[in-house]
């Protein structure tokens, strides 16, 4: 069984920086695509962004310039480097895997999610 956990989540003032780590067991994850997700109170699951096997990054709107995704492979380990916060990034984030190269929906594994809150 596979298990992703998030960590690195906190509170932190706007315009400052996070790295969520999101650490695999279960399986060897270097050929899936990692994922990351956000959840705010009230508003529907945003996609942040995904990384390949091969390393290539694919971000959302809301979040491209400022956040980069990077990935370890032999740490089984995925990173979501989060610059320039704003308080609009305040959220609940989830890691996310899938065997698919390109995941639209129906991601196969799911982690618990670490918050993020960012003060203003």
């Amino acid at each position: 069984q596979v298990q992703l956990v998030e960590s690195g989540g906190g509170l932190v003032q706007a315009g400052g920086s996070l790295r969520l780590s999101c650490a695999a067991s279960g399986r060897t994850l270097s050929s899936y695509t990692m994922g990351w997700f956000r959840q705010a109170p009230g508003k529907e699951r945003e996609f942040v962004g995904r990384i390949r096997w091969s390393g290539r990054a694919y971000y959302g709107d809301s979040v491209t310039g400022r956040f980069t995704i990077s990935r370890d492979n032999a740490q089984n380990t995925v990173y979501l480097q989060m610059n320039s916060l704003s308080p609009e990034d305040t959220a609940v984030y989830y890691c996310a895997a899938d065997a698919r190269a390109i995941p639209r929906s129906g991601w196969d594994y799911w982690g618990q999610g670490t918050q993020v809150t960012v003060s203003s």
